[in-house]
């Protein structure tokens, strides 16, 4: 069955990471807790300390049970358990989004990002993008700052969804949308288990792009997880599509 439909990832499959996780992890944190300080909150010592345990705690039970803890329900959750409950979201939100400025400037488009896409979209291919992220605002501003938003539609947020790919449930958004078969649609991502092995799950094809795909978790599955296609540059991708 020809392929009519292309679900992208986001992060290291359309736009590349030039940082180091844990450390802006850090700073995140260090700027969210200056934001809630500077606007009133008497945060204690060993508040910061808990939360990036949080951070850790949710994102590890999000990968086995492939549900999402948001950003917002762990930071609330942290200053639940110190004693300030019941924020204002508001309050929450803009916190968040100071945390992740920082990072957000690490990030940027792959250099054949457009003219891929503009291939894909002049051959008539629906496209639209299947993001794991706690904090779809982040990632609205990330699509935004990279100018993806023309090709994509829809565009599925874990955060929003409730489940993370792997999730079936995830992909069926995008093919619910589309109104098309998993037979007619693919999915090209960085994470063997999140995205091929969640494709396969939904019963799509799943392509792995290998550009910025060297993580302990692709090396686990390396043997065990079997893409139905593999590209080194996104430049790749329409020949492959043609060839099915």
């Amino acid at each position: 069955m020809a392929i009519k439909g292309v679900i992208f990832d986001l992060g290291s499959t359309l736009i590349e990471y030039r940082g180091e996780w844990r450390a802006v992890l850090k700073g995140q944190i260090g700027s969210v807790l200056d934001t809630l300080r500077a606007g009133g909150l008497s945060l204690p010592a060993e508040f910061e300390p808990r939360y990036e345990a949080l951070i850790d705690q949710f994102y590890t039970r999000g990968q086995q049970d492939w549900i999402e803890f948001t950003a917002e329900y762990t930071l609330q959750y942290a200053l639940t358990e110190c004693g300030l409950p019941d924020q204002p979201a508001e309050v929450i939100r803009g916190a968040l989004a100071a945390g992740f400025a920082e990072g957000e400037k690490l990030w940027a488009p792959f250099e054949d990002v457009y003219t891929m896409l503009d291939t894909l979209k002049a051959r008539g291919y629906k496209l639209g993008i299947v993001s794991n992220a706690r904090d779809a605002a982040n990632v609205e501003r990330l699509i935004d700052q990279a100018q993806l938003r023309p090709w994509f539609n829809p565009i599925v947020i874990s955060a929003n969804a409730g489940v993370r790919k792997p999730h079936p449930r995830i992909f069926k958004i995008a093919l619910e949308a589309w109104q098309l078969p998993p037979d007619q649609v693919v999915m090209v991502g960085d994470m063997l288990g999140a995205d091929v092995l969640g494709a396969h799950n939904a019963g799509l094809r799943g392509i792995w792009a290998t550009m910025q795909a060297e993580r302990g978790a692709n090396e686990a599955h390396q043997y065990t997880i079997e893409p139905d296609g593999v590209i080194k540059r996104l430049s790749e991708l329409p020949g492959l599509l043609e060839k099915w």
